[in-house]
């Protein structure tokens, strides 16, 4: 599985902005509905009122890569142009080791 954490930092509240045009243009469902994909949230940092994270987990690297062929993918960056966002982007892949399963409470 991997990860990605993304950071979209704008001013005048527009990465929030972003995500609500995100979300009332169906954006957010169509993505969420991709094959392979895992999550896709938002979410807000208490302390930083122009940033919004977004976590968006896939299954897999070629999954990720079919999505960012989609024509979707236009209309996001038009929007982070519209909006003016800068983005920071980290990137983990998940990796199962037994010895880490005994501090893990599910």
């Amino acid at each position: 599985m991997l990860t990605l954490n993304i950071y979209y930092k704008g001013i005048n509240g527009n990465a929030k902005k972003f995500v609500c045009e995100m979300i009332s243009k169906g954006i957010v469902d169509y993505i969420r509905n991709e094959k392979g994909n895992l999550r896709y949230e938002y979410f807000y940092p208490i302390d930083d009122g122009e940033t919004v994270l977004l976590i968006d987990s896939w299954e897999n690297q070629d999954a990720l890569d079919k999505h960012h062929q989609l024509a979707i993918m236009n209309e996001i960056i038009k929007l982070r142009e519209k909006f003016d966002l800068h983005m920071k982007v980290e990137k983990y892949e998940s990796i199962v080791d037994s010895k880490d399963e005994k501090y893990i409470r599910k």
